[in-house]
Protein backbone atom coordinates (compact mmCIF):
# COMPACT_ATOMS: atom_id res chain seq x y z
CA UNK A 1 0.00 0.00 0.00
CA UNK A 2 1.18 3.18 -0.75
CA UNK A 3 2.47 5.47 2.23
CA UNK A 4 1.25 8.23 3.92
CA UNK A 5 3.63 11.33 3.86
CA UNK A 6 3.18 14.33 6.47
CA UNK A 7 4.12 17.75 5.10
CA UNK A 8 7.18 17.71 6.71
CA UNK A 9 8.25 14.78 4.88
CA UNK A 10 7.37 16.71 1.45
CA UNK A 11 9.13 19.73 2.29
CA UNK A 12 12.32 17.32 2.97
CA UNK A 13 11.54 15.82 -0.22
CA UNK A 14 11.33 19.26 -2.23
CA UNK A 15 14.54 20.60 -0.23
CA UNK A 16 16.40 18.00 -1.53
CA UNK A 17 15.83 17.81 -4.63
CA UNK A 18 16.74 21.82 -5.34
CA UNK A 19 19.65 21.27 -3.19
CA UNK A 20 20.32 18.16 -5.87
CA UNK A 21 19.43 20.95 -9.12
CA UNK A 22 22.05 23.57 -7.39
CA UNK A 23 24.49 20.96 -7.82
CA UNK A 24 23.97 20.42 -10.79
CA UNK A 25 23.66 24.04 -11.96
CA UNK A 26 27.25 24.82 -9.83
CA UNK A 27 29.54 22.06 -10.76
CA UNK A 28 31.67 24.12 -12.93
CA UNK A 29 32.00 26.61 -10.15
CA UNK A 30 33.44 23.65 -7.83
CA UNK A 31 35.02 21.79 -10.15
CA UNK A 32 37.06 24.62 -11.32
CA UNK A 33 38.05 25.95 -8.16
CA UNK A 34 39.57 22.64 -7.14
CA UNK A 35 41.36 22.55 -10.55
CA UNK A 36 42.69 26.28 -9.32
CA UNK A 37 43.89 25.06 -6.09
CA UNK A 38 46.26 22.47 -8.28
CA UNK A 39 47.38 25.83 -10.00
CA UNK A 40 48.22 27.56 -6.05
CA UNK A 41 50.08 24.38 -5.25
CA UNK A 42 52.20 24.41 -7.89
CA UNK A 43 53.37 28.31 -7.05
CA UNK A 44 54.09 26.77 -3.72
CA UNK A 45 57.11 24.32 -5.11
CA UNK A 46 60.72 25.23 -4.85
CA UNK A 47 61.75 26.55 -8.07
CA UNK A 48 63.54 23.81 -8.39
CA UNK A 49 60.69 21.69 -8.48
CA UNK A 50 58.45 23.72 -10.42
CA UNK A 51 61.13 23.02 -13.51
CA UNK A 52 60.38 19.76 -12.93
CA UNK A 53 56.48 19.51 -13.67
CA UNK A 54 57.13 22.07 -15.89
CA UNK A 55 58.64 19.62 -18.09
CA UNK A 56 56.07 17.29 -18.10
CA UNK A 57 53.65 19.99 -19.44
CA UNK A 58 51.78 20.15 -16.39
CA UNK A 59 50.20 23.98 -16.76
CA UNK A 60 49.16 22.23 -19.98
CA UNK A 61 46.87 19.67 -18.35
CA UNK A 62 45.27 21.89 -16.27
CA UNK A 63 44.55 23.71 -18.55
CA UNK A 64 42.68 20.62 -20.62
CA UNK A 65 41.17 19.78 -17.54
CA UNK A 66 39.46 23.22 -17.20
CA UNK A 67 37.57 22.35 -21.12
CA UNK A 68 36.81 19.54 -19.82
CA UNK A 69 35.12 20.83 -17.03
CA UNK A 70 33.58 22.88 -19.09
CA UNK A 71 32.10 20.83 -21.48
CA UNK A 72 30.51 18.58 -18.77
CA UNK A 73 29.07 21.47 -17.06
CA UNK A 74 27.05 22.59 -20.68
CA UNK A 75 25.72 18.80 -20.84
CA UNK A 76 24.87 18.75 -16.68
CA UNK A 77 22.89 21.64 -17.49
CA UNK A 78 20.88 20.67 -20.59
CA UNK A 79 19.66 18.24 -17.77
CA UNK A 80 18.67 20.09 -15.19
CA UNK A 81 17.03 23.21 -17.70
CA UNK A 82 13.67 22.24 -16.87
CA UNK A 83 13.58 20.34 -13.45
CA UNK A 84 10.01 21.38 -13.06
CA UNK A 85 8.80 18.71 -15.09
CA UNK A 86 9.15 16.31 -11.62
CA UNK A 87 6.37 18.43 -10.20
CA UNK A 88 8.89 20.12 -6.74
CA UNK A 89 8.53 23.55 -6.12
CA UNK A 90 12.48 24.52 -6.82
CA UNK A 91 14.79 27.42 -5.43
CA UNK A 92 14.75 30.64 -6.77
CA UNK A 93 18.04 33.18 -7.80
CA UNK A 94 17.02 34.79 -4.27
CA UNK A 95 16.40 31.53 -2.16
CA UNK A 96 12.68 32.51 -2.44
CA UNK A 97 10.59 29.09 -3.53
CA UNK A 98 8.99 28.70 -7.21
CA UNK A 99 5.95 26.61 -7.12
CA UNK A 100 5.82 24.35 -10.28
CA UNK A 101 3.24 22.35 -11.64
CA UNK A 102 2.57 19.54 -14.74
CA UNK A 103 0.30 21.69 -16.57
CA UNK A 104 1.70 20.29 -20.00
CA UNK A 105 1.06 16.50 -19.71
CA UNK A 106 3.46 15.98 -22.80
CA UNK A 107 6.10 16.85 -20.50
CA UNK A 108 6.02 13.87 -18.04
CA UNK A 109 8.08 11.36 -18.30
CA UNK A 110 6.45 8.10 -18.42
CA UNK A 111 5.88 5.80 -15.19
CA UNK A 112 4.56 2.64 -14.26
CA UNK A 113 1.21 1.34 -13.98
CA UNK A 114 -0.76 2.47 -11.14
CA UNK A 115 2.35 4.74 -9.73
CA UNK A 116 2.72 7.66 -8.74
CA UNK A 117 5.48 9.28 -9.96
CA UNK A 118 6.85 11.00 -7.23
CA UNK A 119 7.39 8.95 -4.12
CA UNK A 120 8.79 10.52 -0.90
CA UNK A 121 11.95 8.56 0.69
CA UNK A 122 14.78 9.33 2.74
CA UNK A 123 17.76 10.60 1.63
CA UNK A 124 21.01 9.41 3.36
CA UNK A 125 23.61 12.21 4.40
CA UNK A 126 27.14 12.11 6.39
CA UNK A 127 27.05 13.48 9.48
CA UNK A 128 28.61 16.90 8.63
CA UNK A 129 26.32 17.37 5.68
CA UNK A 130 23.00 17.26 6.63
CA UNK A 131 20.86 19.34 3.87
CA UNK A 132 19.82 23.34 4.19
CA UNK A 133 16.63 24.68 2.72
CA UNK A 134 17.75 27.44 0.59
CA UNK A 135 14.21 28.03 -0.70
CA UNK A 136 13.72 30.27 2.04
CA UNK A 137 13.00 33.35 1.99
CA UNK A 138 16.60 35.62 2.49
CA UNK A 139 18.93 32.76 3.03
CA UNK A 140 21.74 31.94 0.91
CA UNK A 141 21.17 29.67 -2.14
CA UNK A 142 22.85 26.08 -1.36
CA UNK A 143 26.36 25.47 -1.99
CA UNK A 144 26.55 21.86 -2.55
CA UNK A 145 29.19 19.34 -0.21
CA UNK A 146 32.11 17.45 -1.69
CA UNK A 147 29.64 14.60 -1.14
CA UNK A 148 27.32 15.98 -3.43
CA UNK A 149 29.70 16.31 -6.47
CA UNK A 150 30.81 12.73 -5.65
CA UNK A 151 27.60 11.89 -6.17
CA UNK A 152 27.32 14.00 -9.46
CA UNK A 153 30.65 12.54 -10.78
CA UNK A 154 29.26 9.22 -10.04
CA UNK A 155 26.70 9.99 -12.48
CA UNK A 156 29.02 11.57 -15.11
CA UNK A 157 30.71 8.18 -14.73
CA UNK A 158 27.57 5.99 -15.39
CA UNK A 159 26.63 7.89 -18.12
CA UNK A 160 29.85 6.76 -19.70
CA UNK A 161 29.90 3.19 -18.76
CA UNK A 162 26.05 2.92 -19.59
CA UNK A 163 25.15 5.06 -22.47
CA UNK A 164 28.48 5.61 -24.61
CA UNK A 165 30.19 2.79 -26.90
CA UNK A 166 33.50 3.50 -25.15
CA UNK A 167 31.60 1.81 -22.02
CA UNK A 168 30.42 -0.67 -23.60
CA UNK A 169 32.82 -3.42 -22.93
CA UNK A 170 32.33 -2.78 -19.32
CA UNK A 171 28.00 -2.66 -19.75
CA UNK A 172 28.41 -6.19 -21.74
CA UNK A 173 30.14 -7.92 -18.53
CA UNK A 174 27.24 -6.66 -16.42
CA UNK A 175 24.12 -6.47 -18.63
CA UNK A 176 25.16 -9.75 -21.25
CA UNK A 177 24.83 -12.50 -18.93
CA UNK A 178 21.15 -11.23 -17.10
CA UNK A 179 19.83 -10.59 -20.56
CA UNK A 180 21.07 -14.23 -21.24
CA UNK A 181 19.25 -15.61 -18.34
CA UNK A 182 16.00 -13.80 -19.26
CA UNK A 183 15.67 -14.85 -22.79
CA UNK A 184 16.74 -18.61 -21.54
CA UNK A 185 14.05 -18.55 -18.91
CA UNK A 186 11.33 -17.20 -20.60
CA UNK A 187 12.01 -19.20 -23.86
CA UNK A 188 9.25 -19.36 -26.18
CA UNK A 189 6.93 -17.48 -24.45
CA UNK A 190 5.49 -14.12 -25.75
CA UNK A 191 7.96 -11.32 -24.59
CA UNK A 192 5.06 -8.74 -24.54
CA UNK A 193 3.31 -10.89 -21.66
CA UNK A 194 6.47 -10.98 -19.76
CA UNK A 195 6.07 -7.79 -17.00
CA UNK A 196 10.27 -7.72 -15.97
CA UNK A 197 11.06 -5.08 -12.76
CA UNK A 198 14.63 -3.62 -13.16
CA UNK A 199 14.88 -2.16 -9.04
CA UNK A 200 17.67 0.16 -9.14
CA UNK A 201 17.79 1.12 -12.89
CA UNK A 202 20.18 4.01 -12.51
CA UNK A 203 20.42 5.82 -15.77
CA UNK A 204 17.57 3.38 -17.16
CA UNK A 205 20.34 1.14 -19.80
CA UNK A 206 19.22 -2.54 -18.48
CA UNK A 207 15.80 -1.66 -18.46
CA UNK A 208 15.81 -0.06 -21.91
CA UNK A 209 17.53 -2.91 -23.12
CA UNK A 210 15.79 -5.40 -22.02
CA UNK A 211 12.56 -3.33 -23.15
CA UNK A 212 14.03 -3.63 -26.65
CA UNK A 213 13.85 -7.33 -26.08
CA UNK A 214 10.73 -6.64 -26.20
CA UNK A 215 9.46 -7.29 -22.48
CA UNK A 216 7.66 -5.32 -21.44
CA UNK A 217 9.51 -3.58 -18.43
CA UNK A 218 9.73 -1.56 -15.81
CA UNK A 219 12.70 0.52 -13.84
CA UNK A 220 12.55 1.91 -10.89
CA UNK A 221 14.79 4.30 -9.48
CA UNK A 222 14.74 6.85 -6.59
CA UNK A 223 18.00 9.08 -6.70
CA UNK A 224 17.29 12.72 -8.49
CA UNK A 225 20.68 12.65 -10.16
CA UNK A 226 19.80 9.31 -11.73
CA UNK A 227 16.34 10.09 -12.61
CA UNK A 228 16.80 13.90 -14.08
CA UNK A 229 20.01 12.35 -15.78
CA UNK A 230 17.81 9.58 -17.45
CA UNK A 231 15.04 11.15 -17.91
CA UNK A 232 17.49 13.31 -20.65
CA UNK A 233 18.88 10.35 -22.06
CA UNK A 234 15.04 8.39 -22.49
CA UNK A 235 13.24 11.05 -23.28
CA UNK A 236 14.91 14.07 -25.00
CA UNK A 237 17.33 11.51 -27.18
CA UNK A 238 14.31 8.86 -27.72
CA UNK A 239 13.02 10.20 -30.95
CA UNK A 240 16.40 11.17 -32.48
CA UNK A 241 18.32 7.79 -33.65
CA UNK A 242 21.93 7.50 -33.18
CA UNK A 243 21.96 11.56 -31.52
CA UNK A 244 25.57 12.67 -31.09
CA UNK A 245 25.68 15.50 -29.37
CA UNK A 246 26.65 15.17 -26.03
CA UNK A 247 30.57 15.29 -24.14
CA UNK A 248 31.78 13.88 -21.28
CA UNK A 249 35.19 14.37 -19.80
CA UNK A 250 37.20 13.16 -17.18
CA UNK A 251 37.97 16.04 -14.83
CA UNK A 252 39.68 14.59 -11.70
CA UNK A 253 42.67 15.38 -12.49
CA UNK A 254 46.04 14.52 -14.05
CA UNK A 255 47.05 12.89 -10.97
CA UNK A 256 44.31 10.17 -12.20
CA UNK A 257 46.08 8.97 -15.90
CA UNK A 258 49.22 10.03 -17.34
CA UNK A 259 47.04 9.94 -20.13
CA UNK A 260 45.99 13.82 -20.42
CA UNK A 261 44.70 13.48 -24.07
CA UNK A 262 42.61 10.35 -23.23
CA UNK A 263 40.81 11.11 -20.40
CA UNK A 264 40.19 14.51 -21.48
CA UNK A 265 38.81 13.41 -24.52
CA UNK A 266 35.37 13.69 -25.54
CA UNK A 267 32.55 10.91 -25.05
CA UNK A 268 29.63 10.95 -27.27
CA UNK A 269 25.77 9.83 -25.83
CA UNK A 270 24.19 7.88 -26.82
CA UNK A 271 25.93 4.92 -28.36
CA UNK A 272 25.00 3.97 -31.90
CA UNK A 273 22.80 1.37 -30.92
CA UNK A 274 19.75 3.82 -29.40
CA UNK A 275 16.61 3.15 -30.53
CA UNK A 276 13.44 4.95 -29.50
CA UNK A 277 11.96 2.02 -27.35
CA UNK A 278 11.78 2.82 -23.51
CA UNK A 279 10.96 0.88 -20.67
CA UNK A 280 8.52 2.41 -18.20
CA UNK A 281 9.97 4.35 -15.02
CA UNK A 282 8.58 4.18 -11.57
CA UNK A 283 9.77 6.88 -9.44
CA UNK A 284 10.52 6.20 -5.87
CA UNK A 285 12.00 3.80 -3.18
CA UNK A 286 11.82 0.30 -3.88
CA UNK A 287 10.62 -1.21 -0.43
CA UNK A 288 7.67 1.40 -0.48
CA UNK A 289 6.96 1.20 -4.29
CA UNK A 290 6.68 -2.47 -3.71
CA UNK A 291 5.57 -3.49 -0.10
CA UNK A 292 6.04 -2.99 2.98
CA UNK A 293 7.88 -4.93 6.21
CA UNK A 294 4.28 -6.59 6.90
CA UNK A 295 2.78 -8.90 4.25
CA UNK A 296 -0.37 -7.37 2.41
CA UNK A 297 -2.25 -9.18 0.63
CA UNK A 298 -4.16 -5.97 -0.97
CA UNK A 299 -0.66 -4.92 -2.44
CA UNK A 300 -1.14 -4.06 -5.45
CA UNK A 301 2.43 -5.69 -6.85
CA UNK A 302 1.87 -8.89 -5.15
CA UNK A 303 2.11 -11.49 -7.49
CA UNK A 304 2.65 -8.95 -10.94
CA UNK A 305 6.07 -9.29 -11.74
CA UNK A 306 7.04 -12.87 -13.74
CA UNK A 307 10.74 -10.96 -13.48
CA UNK A 308 13.06 -8.87 -11.18
CA UNK A 309 16.30 -7.90 -12.52
CA UNK A 310 19.19 -7.10 -10.14
CA UNK A 311 22.40 -6.17 -11.13
CA UNK A 312 24.42 -4.62 -7.77
CA UNK A 313 21.41 -3.41 -6.23
CA UNK A 314 20.86 -6.37 -3.67
CA UNK A 315 24.31 -5.44 -2.34
CA UNK A 316 23.90 -1.67 -1.55
CA UNK A 317 20.37 -2.61 0.79
CA UNK A 318 20.64 -2.32 4.34
CA UNK A 319 18.15 -4.83 5.21
CA UNK A 320 18.94 -7.66 2.29
CA UNK A 321 16.12 -9.74 4.16
CA UNK A 322 13.67 -7.18 3.47
CA UNK A 323 14.52 -6.90 0.18
CA UNK A 324 14.43 -10.87 -1.13
CA UNK A 325 11.11 -10.53 0.92
CA UNK A 326 9.67 -7.96 -0.97
CA UNK A 327 10.96 -8.99 -4.38
CA UNK A 328 9.59 -12.92 -3.69
CA UNK A 329 5.93 -11.30 -2.67
CA UNK A 330 5.77 -9.73 -6.00
CA UNK A 331 6.97 -12.44 -8.31
CA UNK A 332 4.14 -14.00 -10.20
CA UNK A 333 4.23 -18.70 -9.52
CA UNK A 334 6.84 -19.42 -11.42
CA UNK A 335 8.63 -16.05 -11.54
CA UNK A 336 12.53 -15.69 -11.62
CA UNK A 337 14.91 -13.43 -9.84
CA UNK A 338 18.14 -12.78 -11.93
CA UNK A 339 20.43 -11.17 -9.55
CA UNK A 340 24.43 -10.18 -10.10
CA UNK A 341 26.68 -8.49 -7.95
CA UNK A 342 27.01 -10.51 -4.66
CA UNK A 343 25.39 -9.62 -1.36
CA UNK A 344 27.12 -8.25 1.16
CA UNK A 345 26.44 -9.91 4.23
Amino acid sequence: MSPQFSEEDIVEEQVHFSNVVATFQQYAQHSLTANNRRRKDLYTLPNADKALIDAIDYRRKLQAIDAAILANADFLHKIVANPEIFGHGIAGENGGVQDVTLADAERRPSRGDDTPHAQIHSHDYPDDTKPTDPRKKGQARYKPTDFDMDKLRSTLKQFVRDWSEDGKAERDLCYEPIKNALEDYFEGRDRQTIRVLVPGAGLGRLAYDVAKLGFACQGNEFSHYMLLSSYLILNKYASKLATIDARLTDDQGPSQSGNTPYTCRPIYLPDPTFLSRCAAAATGDFEEMYGAEDTDEKEPHAGQWNAVLTCFFIDATKNIVNYLRVIHRILALGGVLINLGAPSM
